[in-house]
């Protein structure tokens, strides 16, 4: 049995035609075929953070269903621009927000969700700051709540913003960082911004870029999945 977990910084629906169209990012969400997605950038940046990504949109024309998880604003989809959806049929226990150190406003979502007769799983997703001293403090506190939320499996998810593939992850020992492929800019991807943090009671089975006609233009990011496996209840 496995679970697939996909991430998307949807940039706010804005496409890089500079077009904001949010039914286009439907259209991607609706090919991830994935179980749980983490969104960053779902609200706008300024005033009161609307939504730029509407919950009834998501809910009339995809399989997914928006949660109860914070809200920076009455507004909002997300927490500091994160939202979690979750498949109809996957069963949501509770969504809890972190907020995270460093000079800008950020925060990451706590989600604890079990399939069927799989183990209690718990998902970290974050959107980490542009700065690797801040990044290195938020990888400090998601660690800890990862390691808090033994003996359940854990992992992180989302757009970690960290150009190197050996620096900024220093907190993140006893985990293993993975990363599907270049995902930024989604035109010309080369960065490999947006990855997956396990621990070792979880293992990806399968990882990728879902890099489509579709998704190099509806975002600046390209979207990411990895089936997780190793949930299953030993009997």
């Amino acid at each position: 049995m496995t679970l697939r977990i996909a991430s998307y910084n949807i940039h706010k629906c804005v496409g890089v035609d500079r077009r904001r169209d949010p039914h286009r990012i439907i259209d991607v969400l609706n090919t991830l075929d994935a179980d749980v997605i983490a969104l960053q950038e779902v609200d706008r940046r300024r005033g009161a953070r609307p939504a730029a990504l509407s919950a009834s949109l998501i809910e009339a024309e995809t399989d997914f269903r928006t949660i109860e998880q914070p809200r920076t604003g009455p507004d909002s989809l997300g927490w500091h621009g994160q939202a979690f959806l979750v498949k109809r049929g996957v069963e949501m226990l509770s969504c809890t927000g972190i907020e995270l150190p460093g000079l800008e406003p950020r925060g990451a979502l706590h989600l604890s969700l079990k399939a069927e007769e799989d183990l209690p799983f718990s998902i970290f997703a974050a959107h980490l700051g542009l700065r690797r001293t801040d990044r290195r403090a938020q990888w400090t506190r998601i660690a800890k709540e990862m390691l808090a939320a033994s003996p359940s499996p854990a992992l992180a998810i989302g757009d970690f913003n960290e150009w190197s593939g050996r620096n900024g992850f220093e907190a993140l020992g006893g985990f293993t960082v993975h990363a599907p492929g270049a995902t930024y800019p989604s035109v010309a991807p080369v960065g490999k911004l947006d990855r997956i943090v396990t621990c070792n009671r979880a293992h990806i089975t399968h990882m990728s870029v879902h890099d489509t006609q579709l998704t190099r233009r509806a975002s600046d990011h390209l979207p990411i999945w990895a089936d997780i496996g190793g949930l299953r209840r030993r009997r």
